[in-house]
């Protein structure tokens, strides 16, 4: 059954554990920060369920369904838990189908359909359906974490409606579990067959014999009252009952899990398209951009999509999605993405070609982005796709934009006149908004800033949410078009609808779940849209001392509460973020799990006692603080900087390990092992020794230590000649890290003699530890001493002109980002921050403008290079200045590897109960990536952690980046 401490579990939890424990192979939790991270989602709303399951197959749903019925209590149906509506919170039980339940059973070419249970990601269905030329149709911009199962409640559309419709038009046949714990299989029926499946008094008899009597009875209803748009997502889909053959399959989907569970499905597919462009245009005001629609759509494109300067603006804050800030002309405040398929690029290109000629001639926009490189779509795709995130970046404290409005779509032949009128209700309500959406379908994203915690603000949203339903209506739009009812629209199904067609959606509701019992409260007999407010409910944060500065975002709850659990952390193919989650697919692992933990401890009337709580620390331990959501999450969410001041609170209660003392101390033990290599090498190459080392201090004995060196890079400087070369440059300081200097020296040199033929004069500073080891361990008061100590030690080298260089990443970026952090009000701090960068940047400049040249006959020119970034340098500057430096060596062909963090993580690896974890972490992308390369591939890395990972995981030994360089590089 997994972890589930009781102690703070209900009487009502602890039995629905013991019940649900007999009959599931699943596991059950009903512990108290279980269930805060599962009361959730990515809506204004938060509901604290009894338990939370994981069911593995259709078996553990029926006993969750029978169990429910037992104790009366709700059940639940989530896979990512991104609904903005509030579909997948509530009471009761929750079932999470994304961890067990997400398998592709079967994608068939030839029928175009896969099967695939309901917790299945829609990314991971398109790679599978690639290697047969297919696609599932609709695109969320949320593929990479959605699940199918909740794009089947929701009824999910995304960017390629126009060409592929709903996910309602490529479901198929469904597996189901209804109410009374009895199982289904849904699909188009004939008359016939429907006849003879409405035999007998079993429910889903009575479902095949009373439906066709309930849309006949209201036939005249739905085709008055339905809305007239097609692109909807509310309500019961009666209308779809009218359509033979008869089809309780697509009859169910949008239901938001109110009727029944989907346990697998049968989708149709689509062909992949073989070539895609993007016209990406500019535009000096949002109307501009929606007025050039009109053009857009009558040159067929495949998708029409918007964006304001808003998100823009803060995507340049960010370095994963910077680079198309970097790419467009002038300052756009709006950009309109047109996407063109075609059998050949030709094709495609002729799409942008027409779209192009018409907006100039009618004055459309200013300049026209023409994205036809894949790495440049990438990074179009990247933004557009991160556009509710970024919106979301925007919050200052409780005052977030949020989503209550934001679901309606219209003719796009009246958005122009639409989308006026609408800022017009919200310039009366005094409101500001951020937009972006689906121009193609009439679906634009309107999230408007409130903070609900103020007084009268929940007035204003209701409101507002009155008058935008009315204004829909007006405009023969849908209130719901792909983000469902949920919470936040169910109540207002009835003004929608009728009161006949709600009474009959009501009948629905009462056919499928006589009890009331699956997923109560949305779609019909719902609570007002300002009940179960997240932020309303969520107490005042009481004061704590923290020794990171977190004020800017509002303090340490602030800087945990930035997370509005959008689910990017959840992706498991691409990016950094978040490394243990993508190993262990466990929610409280990812991002969003950790911050809503943290939310819910610093919300207590002791924030200081609730970080010393056992469960907490169980919760948080697996971060890796790779840094990868600092930039990935476009939120922006700082986990590792959170676990930093977590563990100094913790640590601060239970005490301090001698393990987490041993590896914060790192630079003297380093330093002790090279005055004393050879010899002291071989303990940590005898088996005896390393078991000792993990039965007492917790180090693993499955590795290997580093080997010391004893002529260190101090030593080596000492006992050089002075550079003879002239240094027109100027002085950098190159900062000896505990790494670089006792147990990699050979890595400085190349740095130093690299820097001295570029023309720099070099000064080694080798008097401290920049801290990076002790904030990694919680011990932050040690950690502020040892950066004011190097602040004032580089502090006068930077005010006579000197730059501050170094190659281990996490030391040189912590002079950058902790530094700042733990001392906030030191000018010294800002002054080297702002004159400290990695040995790379210099390197590449001194190249280009010709003061550093490289050979063509060096032992690495004409080489094949695959580079792995380390995580801090991805998330701080980027890796593209590496990159680049490794592509100035001539003819090298130079690959840079998305395989995530490499799991070791500086001693996270090394620590005996995280072995397991790091290796798996490594060998979900890293180690297959290595493995495949042949073997006359020169592997790369800047972290030192990674190629000691990379070593042991592959046996192949990565090098520097630096040290590839200097063999370009004619000896001095």
């Amino acid at each position: 059954m997994g972890h589930q401490p009781e102690t703070d579990a209900t009487p009502l939890s602890r039995d629905l554990a013991a019940a649900l424990g007999r009959d599931l192979s699943g596991e059950v939790r009903v512990d108290a920060y279980t269930r805060s991270l599962y009361a959730g989602d990515a809506s204004m709303y938060a509901i604290e369920p009894a338990a939370v399951t994981f069911p593995r197959d259709d078996g553990d749903v029926q006993a969750v369904v029978t169990a429910a019925a037992e104790f009366d209590v709700p059940v639940l149906a989530r896979g990512a838990g991104t609904s903005l509506a509030g579909q997948t919170v509530g009471p009761g039980v929750v079932m999470d189908f994304s961890r067990h339940m997400n398998r592709i059973l079967d994608v068939d070419l030839e029928s175009r359909t896969a099967v695939v249970q309901p917790g299945v990601v829609q990314d991971d269905l398109n790679r599978a359906a690639a290697g047969v030329g297919l696609m599932f149709g609709p695109d969320t911009s949320t593929s990479n974490r959605a699940t199918l199962g909740g794009m089947i409640g929701n009824n999910s559309a995304g960017s390629g409606s126009m060409r592929y419709g709903m996910t309602i038009d490529h479901v198929q046949a469904l597996d189901t579990v209804l109410s009374d714990a009895s199982r289904a299989r849904l699909l188009p029926v004939t008359e016939a067959e429907r006849a003879l499946r409405a035999r007998g008094d079993s429910l889903e008899a009575r479902l095949y014999r009373e439906l066709p009597d309930l849309v006949t009875g209201h036939a005249g209803a739905i085709a008055k009252h339905y809305p007239k748009f097609w692109r909807r997502a509310g309500g019961y889909r009666l209308d779809r009952l009218l359509d033979k053959p008869f089809d309780l399959a697509k009859f169910v989907v949008g239901s938001e899990g109110t009727l029944l569970t989907v346990t697998e499905a049968l989708v149709g597919l689509v062909p992949k398209p073989a070539n895609r462009v993007i016209a990406v245009g500019h535009f000096a005001d949002v109307a501009g951009a929606i007025a050039a629609t009109e053009d857009a759509l009558a040159c067929e494109p495949h998708q029409v999509e918007l964006m304001d300067s808003t998100i823009l603006e803060l995507s340049r804050q960010r370095v994963e999605y910077r680079a198309l800030g970097t790419m467009l002309e002038g300052e756009p405040a709006a950009l309109l993405f047109v996407t063109f398929h075609g059998d050949t690029e030709a094709e495609a290109l002729a799409g942008m070609d027409r779209l192009t000629a018409l907006w100039r001639r009618h004055g459309h926009g200013y300049h026209v982005l023409r994205a036809v490189d894949p790495g440049v779509q990438a990074e179009v795709l990247k933004v557009r796709k991160a556009g509710l995130g970024m919106l979301m970046a925007a919050s200052v404290g409780a005052r977030r934009p949020l989503a209550f409005v934001e679901d309606t779509a219209v003719d796009p032949a009246v958005l122009p006149e639409y989308v006026k009128r609408f800022r017009g209700v919200l310039d009366r309500h005094g409101l500001t908004a951020g937009l972006y959406g689906h121009c193609s379908v009439g679906c634009l994203h309107i999230r408007p800033f409130l903070d609900l915690t103020q007084p009268g603000q929940v007035a204003t949203m209701r409101a507002v949410a009155e008058e935008i339903r009315d204004l829909v209506a007006e405009y023969g739009g849908a209130n719901s078009s792909e983000h469902g009812d949920g919470l936040a629209r169910s109540e207002f199904n009835r003004s929608i609808f009728g009161d006949e067609l709600y009474e009959a959606m009501r009948t629905v509701k009462r056919l499928f779940d006589p009890a009331g019992r699956m997923n109560p409260g949305k779609i019909v007999d719902a609570p007002p849209m300002t009940a179960h407010l997240r932020d309303v409910a969520l107490p005042a944060a009481r004061p704590i001392r923290t020794r990171l500065d977190f004020e800017v975002v509002g303090g340490m709850r602030g800087a945990a509460d930035r997370c509005m659990n959008i689910g990017q952390c959840r992706k498991t193919t691409t990016g950094v973020m978040c490394p243990s989650y993508m190993a262990t697919r466990e929610e409280e692992h990812s991002t969003r799990g950790r911050a809503n933990a943290l939310v819910k401890a610093l919300s207590t009337p002791d924030p200081h006692a609730a970080l010393g709580d056992e469960r907490l620390h169980e919760i948080l331990d697996l971060c890796l603080e790779c840094k990868a959501c600092k930039s990935e999450c476009p939120l922006g969410v700082d986990m590792a900087s959170l676990k930093s001041e977590f563990l100094a609170h913790y640590q601060s209660i239970h005490g301090i390990p001698l393990r987490a003392k041993l590896f914060a101390g790192i630079r003297g033990l380093n330093r002790l092992g090279a005055a004393f290599a050879p010899v002291s090498n071989l303990p940590g190459r005898f088996g005896p020794a390393r078991g000792l080392a993990e039965r007492y201090l917790g180090v693993t004995r499955h590795r290997p230590l580093p080997r010391f060196a004893r002529q260190t890079l101090i030593r080596w400087h000492r006992g050089r000649r002075a550079a003879s070369n002239p240094a027109p440059r100027g002085e950098v300081v190159f900062l000896a890290d505990s790494f670089t200097t006792f147990t990699e020296p050979a890595i400085g040199r190349a740095a130093i003699e690299l820097l001295e033929l570029a023309g720099w004069s070099v000064r080694l500073h080798n008097s401290g530890c920049c801290g990076r080891a002790s904030i990694s361990k919680g011990l932050l008061d040690q950690a502020t001493g040892l950066a004011a100590k190097m602040t004032a030690d580089l502090a006068p080298h930077v005010r006579r002109g000197a730059r501050i260089v170094g190659c281990e990443p996490s030391c040189v970026l912590s002079l950058k980002e902790e530094h700042l952090s733990l001392q906030p009000d030191n000018a010294d701090a800002r002054l080297v921050a702002e004159h400290t960068a990695l040995v790379e940047d210099l390197l590449l400049e001194a190249i280009d403008d010709g003061g550093l040249r490289l050979r063509e006959d060096s032992p690495v020119s004409g080489r094949r290079i695959v580079f792995h970034g380390h995580c801090h340098q991805k998330a701080l500057v980027g890796t593209g200045t590496t990159v680049g430096l490794l592509r100035r060596i001539p003819g090298a062909e130079v690959v840079e590897l998305d395989a995530g963090c490499c799991g070791m993580a500086g001693s996270f690896g090394f620590e005996a109960e995280h072995y397991d974890l790091s290796m798996r972490v490594g060998g979900l992308r890293l180690f297959p990536a290595v493995n495949a390369e042949p073997a006359g591939t020169l592997v790369a890395a800047t972290g030192v952690s990674c190629r000691q990972q990379i070593a042991q995981g592959t046996r192949r030994q990565a090098v520097h980046p630096l040290e590839l360089v200097r063999q370009a590089v004619a000896p001095s």
